[in-house]
């Protein structure tokens, strides 16, 4: 099983499982990431290679905790506007975290910033070669929903390389039903020559 599939499989169910989710939930989401990580790791296959993450929990239709590693992005859509919830962990942005580890950022072919000259981002699951260099920590995110949220778009960086927030948000303004909004989305990104693995998730809000 790849990364991919085994954090669709064990990721939030990890999150979850976490004893002190209910009481200290930023606590929780960090100990199951770190936790997803190290399973990850110890799979031979598996860690050849990388993922990055985005996971959202809404609690009681009020509170909405978003968590993220690498540049899988979640925004949010209110009274039309595209809010971007998430940061995305580029290594220039943070290069003192992977020097701070013992690693170095440097430029590749096509102006890339990479850490190691192999990654191009500075927090990932996996990714066994640079492993030391990088951090499966998340960051971790706390938004209201109110009356002007209209939905919340979880998407891999396949979406992001070739749409703005904006037009993410615009692409599937008037389209009510979640999972057809989810698969617009990707019929444009594909339309717009993405060659990255599209994922996304919509939670629309009546």
């Amino acid at each position: 099983m790849n990364p991919n599939k085994y954090l669709q499989h064990h990721l939030f169910d990890n999150i979850l499982s976490e004893p002190d989710f209910w009481t200290n939930p930023t606590r929780a989401i960090k100990q199951a990431y770190k936790k997803t990580n190290n399973e990850v790791l110890q799979d031979v296959v598996s860690s050849r290679g990388g993922s990055t993450a985005v996971t959202a929990v809404l609690i009681n239709r009020e509170k909405l905790i978003v968590a993220n590693v690498g540049d899988s992005r979640a925004i949010m859509c209110e009274n039309g506007k595209a809010k971007q919830i998430t940061a995305d962990h580029e290594p220039q942005k943070e290069r003192e975290l992977v020097e701070r580890r013992g690693g170095f950022v440097s430029q590749t072919p096509g102006n890339v910033p990479r850490v190691d000259g192999q990654l191009a981002m500075t927090r990932a699951f996996g990714d066994e070669k640079v492993k030391d260099h990088i951090t499966s920590e998340p960051d971790i995110f706390i938004e209201n929903i109110n009356e002007g949220t209209e939905f919340i778009l979880l998407a891999s960086d396949g979406l992001w390389k070739v749409m703005s927030n904006q037009e993410a948000a615009d692409c599937i303004m008037d389209i009510d039903d979640a999972q057809e909004a989810s698969k617009a989305l990707i019929k444009e990104a594909l339309s717009r020559k993405s060659a990255d693995d599209i994922s996304c998730i919509v939670v629309k809000f009546e």
